[in-house]
């Protein structure tokens, strides 16, 4: 290649002396200076071009490729460079922060910066922390507008699952179910309370047993008020151990929320109320979700839970409502230690206010009258 590159430069230095030789020739046969300069010019670029072309070195496809790269990487940092160039002569962003209060895409791309009562900025940190905390309080907010009862309830369901988790699914068995002869003999006292408070392992059908209970729950209490709530409750756990004993049922978490939809149904037989894709009277919606969960499990088993809280639920308003319309008597009414204790004085206002509504008024004189 070296020796093929030597005569090339040979070959085109020896054309480029006879063509100038002739070409002067020429001119000085002309006699006219300006033609023999303009002359000489064209040859000596005709053929500087062509010995610049010529000296031109001979690259393998490799060192090609390698001057392309650097050729290109050289183009992109030139533009990069210009680029930002013209962004700081415009006053414009830049990767760097700039502690200035001049306006930039930087500045104005971030959310508005929080003050604290001072004043002062917030720490970014300090932003984030708030943020977390405002999420946490609602929450908590949230959680402590359920009405009192609701909530406890609904916390022991929640840590009685928790609990059958930890413990496995024999180990709760034993530990959280009914067991009449561990209750009355070892003394066992929560064994009720824990088979009304288990639902389950977490599941879809758990999600949507816990949401029934906060609901009917929830209507319950504001109806009835908390003290007439837990009288109820406390009825349904005697009640519903009793037979889930006698019928060989460990829970009755699901008996108990049927017996809450029972009693608000009955309360309200003839109002219509959508269940799925059917609107259906009010009373019929506690078999409706038996003949769901009969469905769902493909066993006639899956209904005695149901029959249970129904029967339940059914003791309780036929003594409740039924029975004092007969001419019986209420005795299902919480003590007023109970009631000014769980309402506070607003239960005892409202029971003043309706003991003075309802005295007959006399036939006596105003004052200063004769």
């Amino acid at each position: 290649l070296t020796l093929l590159l030597i005569i090339v430069v040979l070959g085109r230095y020896i054309v480029y002396c006879v063509e100038g030789n002739i070409i002067y020739y020429i001119a000085s046969r002309m006699k006219n200076q300006v033609s023999v300069c303009s002359v000489m010019a064209v040859a000596a670029a005709v053929s500087c071009i062509d010995i610049s072309a010529a000296r031109q070195p001979i690259m393998l496809p490799s060192q090609r490729t390698a001057a392309f790269i650097n050729k290109r990487s050289t183009q992109q940092q030139q533009q990069q460079s210009n680029i930002e160039n013209a962004l700081n002569v415009r006053g414009g962003a830049s990767k760097k922060k700039r502690g200035g209060r001049t306006a930039s895409l930087y500045s104005t791309s971030k959310k508005p910066s929080q003050k604290t009562a001072t004043g002062k900025k917030k720490v970014q940190a300090a932003a984030k922390e708030a943020e977390k905390k405002s999420a946490v309080s609602d929450t908590l907010t949230k959680y402590k507008a359920i009405l009192p009862l609701t909530r406890i309830y609904i916390t022991l369901v929640g840590a009685v699952t928790l609990v059958g988790l930890l413990l496995g699914d024999e180990l709760s068995q034993g530990l959280l179910a009914l067991d009449p002869i561990r209750t009355m003999y070892g003394l066992e006292l929560w064994r009720p309370f824990t088979a009304a408070c288990f639902l389950g392992p977490p599941s879809i059908g758990w999600l949507m047993s816990a949401y029934y209970l906060f609901e009917y729950g929830s209507s319950l209490e504001r109806a009835f008020g908390t003290a007439q709530h837990l009288l109820f409750l406390l009825i349904q756990i005697g009640f519903l151990s009793v037979c889930s004993a006698f019928f060989g049922q460990p829970f009755f978490a699901q008996s108990v929320i049927t017996s809450m939809l029972h009693v608000l149904s009955r309360s309200m037989p003839n109002q219509k109320v959508k269940w799925l894709i059917f609107t259906v009277p009010y009373w019929t919606l506690p078999y409706g979700l038996m003949a769901s969960d009969v469905l769902q499990a493909g066993n006639a088993g899956a209904a005695l839970p149901h029959v249970l809280g129904i029967l339940s639920g059914h003791v309780y308003y036929f003594h409740k409502n039924v029975w004092p319309k007969l001419g019986g008597e209420d005795w299902l009414v919480p003590p007023q230690f109970l009631v000014n204790k769980l309402e506070g004085r607003s239960a005892a206002k409202d029971s003043i206010s309706n003991a003075l509504k309802s005295r007959k008024k006399g036939a006596g004189r105003k004052l200063g009258s004769k």
